[in-house]
Order: C-alpha cells, then sequence, then structure tokens
C-alpha cells in the first residue's frame, strides 16, 4: 500500500499545516490513503514542510484516463477542484470521470491554426473551433485537381498516384487512382452503371483489397450512400461511401474456438468520388475512422466536392 504523507517539526504550529485528506480505491480493493497538499513558499530551515491549503483551482491533467490518473482525477473533483483533461475524448473510461474532456486533435488543430477562445467560468471552458484550410493540388501531366487540409503530408511510395495523410490520425488520409488509357476506354462515368451499381463494385474492390488470412477475421461491411451530381466543369461525377468493420479473436492458446471472444480491430469510413476523362477511370479515396468522420465530416465533403479531372493535351 503506497502512502503520501506530509512531515511537519514540532516546532512549527499546528495551524501552519493544513491537509485535504481523501481516499480512493486501487484494482484490487485495497484502500488507498492520499494528502493533496498546495505548498506556499515560504523561508525555513533546511529539511522542514510547510504545508497550507489553497482554495478551489482549475488543474490540467495530461492524459488523464489511464492508471493512477484516473484516481487522481476522481479525488480532485471530489473535493471541489475544476479538473480538465486533456486526451482523446474516444477512450472509454472517460465517461466515469466527473471532469471536462478536452480532445487532443482538436487542441492541437487550434494551437497550429492560432484560433484559441478560451472562457472560464462556472467550472466551464469554452473552444472555439477554427475553419480549415486547404490547398489544391493540380496533376497537368495525368489530369485531375482536389483541394486538401493544408497539414495533411504527402507520402511517397504509398502504391498511389498520390496519397496525402493526417500527421495526426494516421488511419485519414486520401489517395487518387485512375485506369490505363491502353486497357480502359471509359467515355463517361455512367459506364459504370448507376451510382448503385457502381458502389456495389466499390465495396467489392476495398473487401478485396483488405482481405486478410488470418484465422479468425470477420469483416462487416455496407453501402452507406451513392449519388451523382453535375460538377461547374460540366462533367458528371459518382459519389460512393461505405462502411467496413473489422472483427478478430487473439487466437488465445488452449482455450476452444466457440470459447474465443472477437472483439472489434477497427471501424472506418471509405469515399470514394469516381469521375471519367482522357478515356480513363478515376477515383479520389478517402479513408477515416468513423469517429473522426462524425467529427470532420463538413471538411471531408469539401475535399470531396472539390475533386475535378481534366483533359489531357498530348
Amino acid at each position: 500500500m503506497a502512502k503520501l504523507a506530509a512531515v511537519q517539526h514540532q516546532h512549527y504550529p499546528p495551524s501552519s499545516l493544513s491537509l485535504l485528506s481523501s481516499s480512493f480505491s486501487d484494482f484490487s480493493g485495497t484502500r488507498l490513503h492520499a494528502c493533496i497538499q498546495y505548498k506556499r513558499k515560504v523561508w525555513q530551515p533546511k529539511g522542514a514542510l510547510c504545508v497550507t491549503a489553497s482554495s478551489t483551482e482549475k488543474i490540467l491533467i495530461m492524459g488523464g484516463t489511464r492508471f493512477i490518473r484516473v484516481f487522481l482525477s476522481r479525488l480532485l473533483t471530489k473535493i471541489g477542484h475544476q479538473i480538465t483533461l486533456f486526451t482523446r475524448v474516444e477512450a472509454p473510461i472517460i465517461q466515469q470521470l466527473p471532469a471536462f474532456a478536452v480532445p487532443r486533435r482538436s487542441v492541437m488543430a487550434l494551437i497550429l491554426s492560432s484560433c484559441i477562445f478560451l472562457r472560464v467560468g462556472l467550472g466551464n471552458i469554452a473552444l472555439a473551433q477554427p475553419s480549415v484550410a486547404f490547398r489544391e493540388y493540380i496533376d497537368t501531366f495525368d489530369g485531375y485537381s482536389f483541394k486538401y487540409p493544408q497539414n495533411w503530408v504527402q507520402v511517397r511510395g504509398a502504391g498511389a498516384d498520390i496519397f496525402f495523410r493526417d500527421p495526426y490520425v494516421l488511419d485519414e488520409n486520401l489517395s487518387v487512382e485512375f485506369s490505363s488509357p491502353s486497357s480502359s476506354s471509359y467515355k463517361s462515368v455512367e459506364d459504370l452503371g448507376p451510382p448503385e451499381e457502381a458502389g456495389k463494385k466499390v465495396l467489392k474492390q476495398y473487401l478485396t483489397e483488405f482481405m486478410s488470412t488470418r484465422l479468425g477475421v470477420r469483416r462487416e461491411s455496407n453501402v452507406v450512400s451513392t449519388s451523382s451530381r453535375i460538377a461547374d466543369d460540366g462533367k458528371m461525377y459518382y459519389q460512393v461511401e461505405v462502411n467496413i468493420k473489422s472483427y478478430a479473436n487473439n487466437n488465445e492458446l488452449a482455450v476452444m474456438p466457440q470459447d474465443r471472444v472477437v472483439r472489434l480491430e477497427w471501424d472506418r469510413r471509405y469515399l470514394s468520388v469516381l469521375g471519367v476523362e482522357n478515356s480513363r477511370l478515376y477515383e479520389l479515396r478517402i479513408q477515416t475512422p468513423e469517429n473522426v468522420f462524425l467529427e470532420e465530416e463538413n471538411e471531408i465533403r469539401q475535399v470531396m466536392d472539390s475533386f475535378r479531372v481534366n483533359m489531357v493535351t498530348s
């Protein structure tokens, strides 16, 4: 049992020491006793400890959803302090904490864009969400263009013609692929059939690419939506959204197959924009975790709507 204790020499008057005491439990059920103290710098002999209690404080805890910080957050909140956790909001334990959680991704975006507005009052913190700035990528050689978030980085050697990735969420990225003019003779995106048929083909292609030979892997997939639109260049584009979930068990030894627990590995949204030009089928692909998509849907749709295919002059 670990203890955090304050020691005071007897020649100090008792009124100079004020402790805010509480207790909480560790994972084994053992009671842990803690004394939360706030020090005020005063002159004192070497080895002496003078501790006084302060009024309610605003406390920031970095990554407060694991191990001791969970209990510390509960304890500080219980004794009246205002706690802010700087962490990932998707952590399940966050729902059990009586504190205000600030999404780490949102804060980093706010810092980079220099648009942080804090309003502290009654224990709440309000953050103003900045508008996302975009850059335009134009490929005059292959004939396509699109906009992407300016803080995304290009990754070379990823297998696609062009590949950009979110530097903070590695599973969030976009790429462009197209067919070879020597092996295709597309005249319009309608050569794929109606948008619903194109959606089935896109989903089948994704499932083929993500096929796994691991034992115990199961995939669930569905076409979320399909649509068509005429852009300002006069060309028709198809938009397809699919969701794919991957489940797997950890193949425990000495456990019968029917007793193994199957868990969700990942849950992702895949969005494709299809267009035809230069006898080629072009596809803009966006991959993002499902929970991130819900947060960034507006920005992702701006990227999708910006995709254009252009005539290549030889």
